[in-house]
């Protein structure tokens, strides 16, 4: 069994990812470490870990832990992998993992030094929706594939949450930016060349919640628009010239619709629906994670495709800053 740690009781370990690891058939929770050692231990207690520690520098050092689950604010991700590889921890750490695309190459080099596996979250790499999504684009089952199109918002105006705070790494580019190209670059295994942006801010937290983006990928576009103050909507579609596959809720199954993608064909005639309703994303991941870390082969999301994910949202932001294309 692998020996999870988590730096940090914030809510999607909470809620997500430390009951995907209480299910998982590979994996127990055994440490949870908070600067408030009572957190600590309530968490642990909920999810039948052994130990609850008051400094994330404790868990670092405890001998009892495999690898660590980092739910930390966007702005100290990088840090604090960089003292869990150092530590000779596996490290799974949330999206997004850096800021700045340059700010994940030291990472590289520390993994790789310390031969441990570290990957960033993204778990609808691990959903059998993207799988058989990317299989039927592979397959032709759309033709050519010429524009990807897709939408991502939710409604949070509160001054105390970490997404409405610059400095703690908030705003709608790094909290769901992320998911309209990472699934879009997963499902074509192709790279965008050029990006546009509009992006707008809010004029009291600083933070972009607003942005409506086109990515040039050569032989096709993906557009897309994300916003954290509109009402919530997820949606994907993948539009070639003998069909086109809708995907119900992209980066949330389960939770905005079901786990389904839908084929439709040229004429828009037949429709051929498949559906994933038992698929857990999340521990479909923290299972997948833990099987690689222990030489299992599997493939996890890498540092290297992190690196060339976050240089498609500097690329965003540098667009959104003036009228025209900017290069990835």
């Amino acid at each position: 069994m692998f020996r999870w740690g988590v730096l940090s009781t914030a809510r999607i370990g909470r809620e997500q990812v430390l009951p995907a690891i209480a299910e998982a058939d590979n994996g127990i929770l055994t440490a949870v470490a908070s600067r408030d050692i009572d957190r600590a231990r309530a968490l642990a207690t909920r999810f039948g870990a052994a130990h609850a520690f008051g400094s994330y520098e404790e868990l670092l050092a405890s001998d009892g832990v495999d690898g660590v689950y980092i739910p930390l604010p966007t702005s100290q991700h990088v840090e604090w992998t960089a003292r869990a590889i150092k530590a000779g921890k596996h490290v799974l750490v949330e999206k997004p993992l850096a800021l700045a695309a340059g700010d994940i190459l030291p990472l590289i080099a520390l993994r790789d030094e310390k031969q441990v596996l570290v990957s960033e979250a993204f778990m609808v790499t691990y959903h059998p929706q993207w799988i058989k999504l990317r299989d039927l684009i592979a397959e032709g089952a759309i033709g050519r594939l010429r524009h990807v199109q897709g939408a991502f918002s939710y409604h949070n105006v509160d001054p105390g949450n970490m997404r409405n705070q610059l400095d703690l790494g908030g705003g709608a580019l790094p909290d769901i930016g992320v998911y309209p190209i990472v699934s879009t670059r997963f499902a074509t295994g192709r790279e965008p060349l050029r990006v546009q942006a509009s992006i707008e801010r809010d004029s009291d937290f600083g933070t972009d919640i607003y942005s409506s983006v086109r990515a040039d990928f050569g032989d096709f576009e993906l557009s897309f628009y994300l916003s954290t103050q509109l009402a919530a909507r997820q949606t994907m579609v993948f539009h070639g010239d003998k069909g086109f596959i809708e995907v119900a809720s992209p980066f949330n199954a389960g939770r905005y619709d079901h786990h389904r993608i839908e084929l439709h064909d040229q004429h828009h005639t037949q429709t051929q629906v498949f559906r994933f309703p038992v698929a857990q994303q999340y521990r479909l991941q923290v299972e997948a994670f833990a099987r690689a870390a222990f030489g299992g082969g599997d493939k996890v999301f890498t540092l290297e495709e992190s690196v060339l994910n976050q240089k498609v949202i500097d690329a965003i932001f540098r667009a959104g800053a003036h009228d025209g294309w900017e290069a990835v």
